[in-house]
């Protein structure tokens, strides 16, 4: 089983992205997704971002993994 995180797009450099990911910043590749921009929301696994999403679907994954989590 795969699991792809939300997060948002802070910044760009290049083909990396810094993603703020509930409070944490982490980078993510975008060679799989140029079109992203600061401030959209995208699913990053295994270091890339692989979909854009909605900032309320972002919303609603990150909540139901802290529950999963207990936290």
């Amino acid at each position: 089983m795969c699991l792809g995180i939300p997060g948002r797009i802070t910044e760009i450099n290049g083909f990396v992205a810094k993603v703020d990911i509930a409070g944490a910043t982490k980078e993510a590749d975008l060679r799989l997704m140029q079109e992203a921009r600061p401030g959209d929301f995208v699913i990053i696994h295994a270091g890339f971002a692989i979909e854009k999403v909605d900032e309320a679907k972002a919303k609603e994954t990150l909540d139901l993994i802290r529950e999963v989590a207990g936290k």
